[in-house]
């Protein structure tokens, strides 16, 4: 296929917000693609050449697409940076100059969507001394042929940064639209951008399992090629894999032990929960390997955690979902997550950090075991299953601590205890609950103290002045929108840093980590690729016209940076909405 024409897609769908609209456009394209270009189609869809669990990364920074518009354009890096502060946008930038260059090498051959993933694939694999300019050459040579409006979808894609709004919600139900409208009638009126499906619950039926299939597969582009292929069959056969990451069942919060009862029955499984970082474990004949909830392979961080499942755990196959918490080796003292998620990314000095900041792996959830699936089986099965296969080692390994009630009292002490065990609070499980990867559903929830703190990217922040000068200090949050892959803003925050990095989160920590991201400038304001997500306290949620979200924070308080979680993991839309609706009453 050629590039323009998914270019033509890309233009079509960023000149439009409404959400309907982009799933029939999105739709369309998918039913005229050959099979053999949908899983590459399906990935530039998501501005990606890599499905999210993939290791290998781009890793290209502004700075090279700069080093490669000006061999492709011929421009100086003055030129090309000037042009960018004004556009804030380095796709636009390439875009404007390409139009201005008079070489008449530019646009001597047609670009192929084939050649775009094979080039930028490619970059994954060139790491040390001297692979600048091979990289610069792979990029430089699809810019040399591309049109300027190519040249901009080129650059972001490169950058990871596509900016046309198709979210994994527009996504999922274009390829409802696309491949199952046969069997559901869509009925979709361009003119009043509404549907209306002969059958709603078929249609709903088709839209979850394609969804199902994503929270198992993490790859959209597999799940595209299945259901082409195979349809709602295929879709319903697929399974488990061990060593391949699926996305974690997720919990909502509420206030109180009562409230815990009212969604989960009585009795529930009341457990911990743990101050760290959740990891998925998976064993099998290859090995053991260990997972971040953000899909990351951790396991060369973390060789305790592979030496306890190897011994403490029985069983050849298995995924396992876990938390591990960090302690003090001399005092046993449990520590906050922040005093070990620099483990997370540590990619030298390992065995000294893991004397430093060991670990113990807390197990509360079990995904298959032997080769059999068990997330359909009720959590009580699960739990009795990772009780006979987990010999308890305490600052090891150990399931995590549970009690089985449904007295009130007993869960309230439980909770208590938690609390004064320097956990965050616990969780209530519904003891006949699936496992939902990738869902807030029922099935749990999770009762903490204080108002549910929440996860925000960073997309905005000012220079400070005076003593600050030098260090990025007032940050502008969003939250993130899945449907229209956005990120929404929700005010700013300038309080819970530190001065100093030994006193706990930063400017200067924060400005190092935003400064290689900043994508425009202007006097103190600077603009940043959403990458850094921090965790955020506040008194309030507050209805706000001011915020592209609808929502703003009162007296917001940064807690903490959570390298834990991707852009696209930070607290979503849905998940604010809720929070305003229930906080007093309302």
């Amino acid at each position: 296929m050629e590039y323009k024409k998914l270019v033509e897609l890309y233009q079509r769908i960023e000149g439009t917000s409404k959400r309907l609209e982009k799933t029939f456009l999105v739709s369309e394209f998918l039913k005229d693609t050959d099979i053999d270009d949908i899983p590459k189609i399906t990935l530039l869809l998501q501005g990606k050449v890599f499905p999210p669990f993939d290791e290998r990364k781009l890793g290209v920074a502004s700075r090279m697409v700069i080093k490669s518009l000006n061999k492709s354009l011929g421009i100086s890096s003055d030129a090309i940076e000037k042009e960018w502060k004004e556009t804030g946008d380095l796709g636009l930038t390439a875009e404007s100059l390409a139009k201005r260059k008079k070489q008449v090498t530019l646009f001597s051959q047609t670009i192929t969507v084939s050649k775009v993933v094979s080039n930028l694939r490619k970059l994954a694999g060139l790491e040390g001394v001297g692979t600048v300019n091979q990289k610069v050459a792979l990029i430089s040579e699809l810019l040399t042929s591309a049109s300027p409006i190519e040249a901009r979808y080129i650059v972001r894609t490169v950058l990871e940064d596509l900016r046309v709004g198709i979210g994994e919600g527009v996504l999922r139900d274009a390829m409802v639209w696309a491949f199952f409208d046969d069997s559901i009638h869509i009925n979709y009126d361009p003119e009043k951008k509404a549907i209306n499906p002969e059958n709603r619950e078929l249609y709903n039926a088709y839209t979850d399992a394609v969804q199902e299939a994503f929270d198992i597969l993490n790859d959209f582009s597999e799940v595209a090629k299945i259901a082409k292929t195979s349809g709602l069959k295929g879709l319903k056969s697929i399974g488990l894999s061990v060593g391949k990451p699926v996305k974690v069942m997720l919990y909502q919060k509420v206030k109180d032990v009562a409230e815990a009862f009212e969604r989960v029955g009585k009795p529930a499984a009341f457990e911990y929960k743990y101050d760290g970082f959740r990891v998925q474990v998976h064993k099998d004949k290859k090995g053991i390997s260990v997972f971040t909830r953000r899909l990351d392979d951790v396991t060369s961080q973390f060789p305790e955690v592979v030496e306890y499942v190897g011994k403490q755990v029985r069983g050849a196959s298995f995924i396992l979902d876990a938390e591990c918490v960090g302690y003090n080796p001399e005092t046993k003292k449990y520590l906050p997550f922040q005093s070990i998620s620099q483990r997370i990314k540590r990619k030298y000095d390992i065995d000294d950090m893991a004397k430093r900041f060991p670990v113990e792996v807390n197990v509360f959830d079990i995904l298959s075991f032997e080769g059999a699936s068990l997330i359909k089986r009720p959590f009580s099965e699960r739990r009795k299953m990772i009780e006979d296969i987990v010999t308890p080692a305490p600052f090891r390994i150990v399931p995590a601590k549970q009690i089985v009630t449904d007295d009130p009292a007993k869960a309230q002490k439980f909770y208590e205890e938690a609390l004064a065990a320097g956990e965050e609070g616990m969780m209530a499980k519904k003891l006949d609950g699936i496992y939902k990867p990738g869902s807030r559903v029922g099935y749990g929830v999770k009762v903490k103290p204080v108002m549910e703190s929440l996860d925000l990217v960073i997309v905005a922040a000012e220079w400070g002045e005076g003593k600050r000068s030098g260090w990025l200090t007032s940050f502008t949050l969003a939250c993130y929108d899945p449907d229209s892959g956005s990120f929404l803003e929700m005010g700013k925050v300038g309080t819970g840093m530190k001065e100093k990095v030994e006193l706990g989160v930063s400017f200067e920590q924060l400005t190092e980590l935003l400064k290689p991201v900043i994508t425009k400038e202007k006097g103190r304001n600077v603009w940043v690729k959403p990458m850094v997500v921090v965790e955020v306290n506040f008194e309030e949620i507050q209805k706000s016209p001011t915020y592209s979200s609808g929502y703003a924070l009162r007296f917001p308080r940064v807690i903490r940076i959570r390298d834990d979680r991707s852009p696209e993991e930070c607290s979503d839309l849905s998940l604010v909405e809720d929070m305003y609706s229930h906080q007093r009453g309302r």
